[in-house]
């Protein structure tokens, strides 16, 4: 009994020093050893703190800056609020540096030819897979695939985005947006202006559009999914803020029960929508432009011409689809959108110029997709508002091989970061305006602005550049046309400028303007 005893106290003795060495090893010394490596190649970072890294003095950066009131055409104070860690890491430490995730070392580059190659080499530098359950969630499918099963899905939602297909969603497009600008019109109507805030509205244009354009005729169970998953992306939200503690998604707490309620409803409706989406085309019944209709005939094809189920994607795989879809799709264009009335606010010569071409090229007339081919200035003012106030600040990768980039050695586990808004701000690729508004600069297109650089990526770039760039581009450029076509708007007096970051760059305290009737 003495030996069975002696040999589980001996087992147990050494489970938990492996395991405390394991620990040991993750927050302290392989952090310090891959510190060392850096540095000695000439990076300059903070040292490590253990555990913490730097994720302390960034979260009171980030505090602080969300206080400060800042002058909207300071192209300085706006990065400084809101890349306040990252600008000042900048200054601090020089143009290619590392930062401390906790004990995950972070190295940001803005070196263009670097860019390129982490875009470019996406077998080397991979998609960051976030372990929360409820983030996952919904930020799913191609978003977060590498590989075979990447390239898989990649071919078949391809065609869901061509522009011949995008072509026959305007219709679509065309009523949300006359909904909300009934709306408006209806707000002006006796006065001839008023004040209104159009963050929200332009955040309930933008999720009424992907209810009608992803289940087509499905639209009111549509609306259902996209309030469930609004509701999802605020709970992903809280837990980006907090750390994952491995099983406690299993926990009986009502914040648990609540996140695999939306998850099933979410799912089960999907399904459902999909399932007799499949009856009526195997029945030969309708003809779908919707993007669910679009996905599933090619899945079909590429199953067909295959004869084989591996080709194509399984229902679950679609339903991962529809989500991240509705997910990324209405943060994407409302953020654009809001911005852009925001800037042409303040650059009235900018809203006249855009105005201008709209009545001359559409007249008052309903938006057709030839006519919006021929909006060169609205194109300009999109590109330049893409690019001071991008959705996303940040694209990050993670190395899971030690690999070179450019002559640096990087260990397995290194993440890299592309500060999107700094390197969008930087005078050494911009030149001198670069913190300026100023359309005129894409007037040869974007190309030509950027010399054949790497250094203006709002929607990503490279293989996996954002599919759903034609559509939330398509979608903002009819929403604006039709504002201008009705309104003109200004600055209102309680206007705050005070973009910060909550899932997309956000106005934190809304787009207080005031609407004139033309």
């Amino acid at each position: 009994m003495d030996a069975v005893t002696n040999i589980w106290v001996t087992s147990c003795a050494i489970v938990v020093v492996l395991c405390a060495w394991k620990m040991v090893n993750m927050v302290w010394l392989r952090p310090k050893k891959v510190e060392k490596i850096l540095m000695n190649q000439g990076l300059n970072g903070n040292k490590y703190k253990l555990v913490s890294g730097d994720m302390k003095e960034l979260y009171m950066m980030y505090q602080q800056s969300k206080s400060k009131r800042i002058n909207i055409d300071d192209g300085e104070e706006v990065l400084s609020r809101v890349m306040a860690f990252f600008n000042h890491s900048l200054q601090k430490h020089g143009r290619s540096y590392f930062t401390w995730m906790g004990w995950t070392p972070r190295v940001t580059i803005l070196d263009p030819d670097l860019i390129k190659d982490v875009f470019t080499r996406i077998n080397d530098f991979k998609k960051i897979r976030n372990n929360n359950p409820v983030v996952r969630s919904i930020a799913t499918g191609l978003l977060t695939y590498e590989g075979d099963k990447w390239v898989k899905h990649r071919k078949l939602i391809n065609p869901t985005f061509y522009m011949e297909k995008l072509k026959n969603m305007v219709p679509a497009f065309h009523l949300s947006c006359s909904e909300m600008i009934g709306k408006w019109e209806k707000s002006v109507l006796s006065e001839g202006s008023c004040e209104l805030d159009v963050w929200p509205h332009l955040q309930a244009l933008t999720s009424d559009v992907i209810s009608r354009t992803a289940f087509g005729s499905s639209y009111e169970e549509g609306i259902r999914i996209f309030e469930l998953i609004r509701e999802q992306s605020v709970h992903a939200m809280e837990a980006l803020q907090s750390v994952y503690i491995p099983g406690s998604r299993f926990l009986p707490t009502k914040w648990n029960r609540r996140i695999k309620a939306i998850d099933k409803e979410v799912n089960q409706s999907i399904r459902r929508i999909i399932d007799n989406r499949l009856k009526e085309m195997k029945g030969g019944e309708g003809n779908y432009h919707d993007l669910l209709g679009t996905m599933l005939e090619s899945n079909i094809k590429e199953v067909e011409q295959h004869q084989n189920t591996s080709h194509g994607m399984t229902i679950n795989e679609v339903i991962e689809e529809c989500k991240l879809f509705y997910f990324a799709g209405q943060e994407t264009t409302s953020s654009l959108l809001v911005w852009t009335l925001i800037l042409l606010s303040r650059h009235q010569e900018w809203q006249s110029r855009a105005r201008e071409e709209v009545l001359n090229v559409l007249g008052e007339k309903d938006i057709d997709m030839d006519g919006l081919n021929h909006l060169k200035v609205v194109n300009m003012i999109f590109y330049e508002v893409l690019r001071l106030y991008p959705p996303a600040l940040f694209i990050s990768r993670v190395v899971d091989k030690n690999i070179t980039l450019g002559g640096i050695s990087l260990p397995s586990g290194v993440q890299i970061l592309l500060p999107i808004m700094l390197i969008h701000y930087d005078e050494q690729l911009w030149g001198h305006d670069a913190k300026k508004f100023n359309p005129e600069r894409f007037s040869q297109g974007i190309s030509k602005a950027t010399k054949n650089q790497v250094i203006y990526f709002p929607f990503g770039s490279g293989p996996r550049i954002c599919i759903g760039q034609n559509f939330a581009l398509l979608e903002a450029k009819i929403a604006l046309a039709m504002i201008l076509q009705r309104f003109s708007f200004e600055f209102s007096p309680s206007y705050i400028h005070a973009p910060t970051q909550i899932l997309t760059l956000q106005p934190q305290y809304g787009a207080h303007l005031i609407l004139h009737k033309l």
